[in-house]
This record gives structure tokens, C-alpha cells and sequence, in this order.
């Protein structure tokens, strides 16, 4: 869809309207010649693109500033890494200044830094009041720059509204709540020869008349395994990750030596600390307190809902957590 929006290939049924010049990156590479260097590809791409020649004369410090290749420009551009070729491809697309500007996920290339200023680019040219049509996986980015949001899935599209109403349906969609993990045996149990998972479990502490988990509910979650070992010096080191992968903490238990049968672990998340979202809990063994002996990814997937009390506003609660610290306001004294 996004070629045939760009006008690399034509659609076999069906027509598409465009008003305004488009500047597309879709992959590695698009619109660059390997022989030539990196000062001649922001003449030739910049003209595929439709600038004129004076047009990329003036944005030229501009261009080669922003993709930071600057003691690479004379270089062929055959020897550049793969970031490089989308730092350079994304930096003559934005200085296009296009009405409409077609990103795929070819941003998830770069390293962080660049992929910060990118999103900061497309931000700015989105407030100017240009059209930036934005895919990828990636929720985060997505929530970041995107007020409008289509969710289409096997190629037909499934929803379109506001991006956190969309992202949140499709959560609801793909998150498959999993609360608890058990095994009766070692041998049928995850693990190996020197540690196995019996039981990994999430208990929330329901309120009266509550049925499900939302952002008040306190969250007890227990593990338990078994050591193989005679006697090995061990340590739980617990993640909680949203559901878009970012880890929201890491918490571990002290080493300790433990001998040979099921040990258990125990600890509660408090009430008023999650926001609300999907999230998910990793769990893993750990010996000497530097030797990963098991992991278990993403052992238990689970959501917690939005709950408001005495607060007319019901837009999304920003950030990750919601915690209730003492906060207090006072007439000050004259």
C-alpha cells in the first residue's frame, strides 16, 4: 500500500488521490546509487524525490548536519552501514519539505539517538501542518507521534480513530492474559538439569465486588522451583515489561546458599502503582549473582484497567506507573 501511495507501483483495482509532493522512505537504500558517494546520492535521491537543484543546494548543510555522515560524504556510499544509508535517506526526505511524508519501519535501522531526533522531526513537521502517514510495530513511536491511527490486520483494515483508543483495542486483541504457571513434576517442568520451574503465579487482591485488575489493585506474585543442586549460592531477579517491551523495573532477592528441593519466592506489587495497560513478568534464576541459570520469558501476561474516582477527566493517563505520593496544597500566607 504504501508503494502504491508513493508511487512506485501501480494498483491493480482501484484508484488513489493524492494532493501534494510526497517523500517516502520504505527501505534501505531506496533512491541511492552504490557507486556514488554520499554528496552525489543527496543530489540524486533529493531529485528523485522531486527537488530541484537549488532547492538541494540550500538544504544541503542541513541534510548532511542532521544524518551526521559528514566525514563520510565523499565516500561511496556502498561502504555505509545500514544506518547510515537510513540517517542519510530519512535526513533528504524530511528536508523535502513535503506535504506528505510516508515513514515505514526502515526507522528501526538507526540507533536510538537518531531514531529520537527523527521522531522529533516528524513531530515538527506534523504541528506545521504537514501529513505524516507512520508504520511500524513499534506502540511507542506510534503513541508518540500519531493523533489518528488505523489498525489493520492481514491487510484489511480492522479499526481507525484516535491512536490511544486504537492502540488499546489492539492490546486487547493480541494481550492474552496468563495469571498462573504450574508444573506437578520436574521432569515435565521448564528448566534444566540444575534448576525447573513448579509454580509461577500472579494473585490480585480483589477489592469487595471487584472481578478484575485495575490500577487500584495490589498484586502478590509468587514463585517457586526447584533446586537439582546439592548446594548453589541463588537469587530471583524479577522483570516487569509492558506489553511494548520497555522495562518498567527490576527487582531482585538477596543471594543466598540453598540446598537441594523446592524453594520459593514471594513479593507484592502495591495498589496505585501501575498504571493502567498490559504488562508482562519475566522471571530469572540466577547463581553466584552473575550466572543466569533459567529464564523464563514473559511467564505471566496480564492487564490492568483505568479506574477514576472523583476526576472528570478520562483521557490517558500518561507514563507507566501511578503512584499516589503525598502531595499537599495550601493557601500561602501573606
Amino acid at each position: 500500500m504504501l508503494k502504491i501511495l508513493s508511487k512506485i507501483i501501480e494498483p491493480t483495482t482501484g484508484t488513489v488521490r493524492i494532493r501534494g509532493r510526497v517523500a517516502s522512505l520504505l527501505e534501505v537504500g531506496t533512491g541511492f546509487h552504490p557507486e556514488l558517494t554520499g554528496r552525489e546520492n543527496i543530489y540524486l535521491n533529493g531529485s528523485l524525490l522531486g527537488m530541484t537543484r537549488s532547492e538541494i543546494r540550500k538544504q544541503f548543510d542541513a541534510i548532511v548536519d542532521f544524518a551526521g555522515v559528514e566525514k563520510f560524504l565523499d565516500t561511496p556510499v556502498k561502504r555505509y552501514s545500514s544506518g547510515m544509508y537510513v540517517r542519510l535517506g530519512f535526513a533528504i526526505s524530511a528536508h523535502l519539505d513535503p506535504e506528505i511524508m510516508i515513514v515505514d519501519e526502515v526507522l528501526a535501522v538507526g540507533d536510538a539517538e537518531f531514531q529520537k531526533k527523527s521522531l522529533g522531526k516528524m513531530r515538527d513537521n506534523s504541528a506545521s501542518g504537514r501529513t505524516i502517514i507512520f508504520v511500524s510495530h513499534n506502540l511507542t513511536a506510534v503513541q508518540a507521534l500519531c493523533n489518528k491511527t488505523l489498525y489493520f490486520e492481514k491487510g484489511r483494515l480492522v479499526e481507525q480513530g484516535e491512536t490511544n483508543q486504537v492502540i488499546a483495542s489492539y492490546l486487547s486483541k493480541v494481550s492474552k492474559t496468563r495469571l498462573v504457571r504450574h508444573w506437578d513434576t520436574p521432569e515435565e517442568a521448564p528448566g534444566n538439569d540444575l534448576v525447573r520451574v513448579h509454580h509461577f503465579e500472579l494473585i490480585p487482591e480483589y477489592q469487595p465486588e471487584q472481578t478484575h485488575i485495575d490500577v487500584r489493585t495490589p498484586l502478590k506474585l509468587r514463585f517457586e522451583f526447584w533446586n537439582l543442586m546439592e548446594r548453589a549460592n541463588l537469587n530471583l531477579s524479577l522483570h516487569l515489561n509492558s506489553l511494548t517491551g520497555e522495562c518498567i523495573f527490576n527487582i531482585g532477592t538477596q543471594s543466598q546458599p540453598y540446598g537441594k528441593g523446592l524453594i520459593t519466592g514471594e513479593c507484592t506489587i502495591p495498589g496505585y502503582f501501575l498504571n493502567d495497560g498490559s504488562y508482562t513478568i519475566s522471571v530469572m534464576i540466577v547463581k553466584d549473582t552473575v550466572t543466569p541459570l533459567y529464564v523464563m520469558e514473559e511467564g505471566i501476561t496480564f492487564d490492568v484497567e483505568d479506574y477514576r474516582e472523583g476526576i472528570a477527566w478520562y483521557g490517558k493517563w500518561p507514563g507507566f506507573v501511578r503512584p499516589q505520593f503525598p502531595f499537599h496544597m495550601q493557601t500561602a500566607a501573606n
